[in-house]
């Protein structure tokens, strides 16, 4: 307070928003006070995301800068994943796209399965800060993508995008694995767009 030149509940109120984002804890009795905390990867992660998610729901972003986006850091996830990714990660691509097989799940599970098979392939990439940033794009933009374009998006295509993609990452073939990511991407930025027609010819 002396140092700032501040009143105390200035500091007590900016030490409360703090605590909030588990930036700093508070602790009572002799030894008690406050201190610094570490914030976890997955704490930082989900602050990524929530901003990223409230971006989307104020328009601040559109769907053509979120395709974007994904299509420039997921390739160089692609093609870091491709020599550096382990059993590990392929067995969790290969679990999702058995489940996507399943013709009984609901299109939120399946959108679910879609953003786990695509973490997979940022945390294949052996790059934590790339992962990191990646996160936001998958866990709070694709959702966001996908449930626009669902009406439209045909299962067995994506599907099959996700088989041939799995399949070029055993066999470390960036080059392709990229090329399937570029064609699936394009195929929803397609969908997006007659998701927005049907819209616009509804709204009429």
């Amino acid at each position: 307070s002396r140092r700032y030149q501040v009143s105390r509940p200035t500091i007590r109120e900016a030490l409360k928003r703090l605590a909030a984002k588990n930036l700093v804890r508070s602790k009572r009795g002799p030894t008690g006070g406050t201190f610094v905390t570490k914030p976890s990867v997955d704490q930082l992660s989900d602050s990524l995301t929530s901003a990223a998610t409230m971006m989307v729901s104020l328009k601040e972003v559109d769907l053509d800068e979120i395709n974007q986006a994904r299509r420039e850091l997921e390739s160089t996830c692609c093609r870091l994943a491709a020599s550096q990714r382990q059993e590990s990660h392929l067995n969790i691509m290969a679990e999702e796209l058995v489940l996507q097989q399943n013709d009984s799940i609901t299109a939120e599970a399946f959108c679910a399965s879609d953003v786990r098979f695509h973490r997979a392939i940022a945390d294949a990439s052996g790059n934590r800060m790339l992962s990191f940033v990646m996160y936001a794009v998958i866990e709070a933009l694709q959702p966001v993508a996908n449930m626009i374009a669902y009406r439209f998006r045909e299962r067995d295509v994506i599907v099959d995008q996700h088989r041939r993609l799995l399949e070029a990452l055993q066999t470390q073939d960036a080059e392709q694995a990229c090329d399937i990511l570029h064609e699936q991407i394009d195929y929803l930025a397609a969908r997006h767009r007659d998701a927005q027609n049907w819209r616009a010819g509804k709204g009429d």
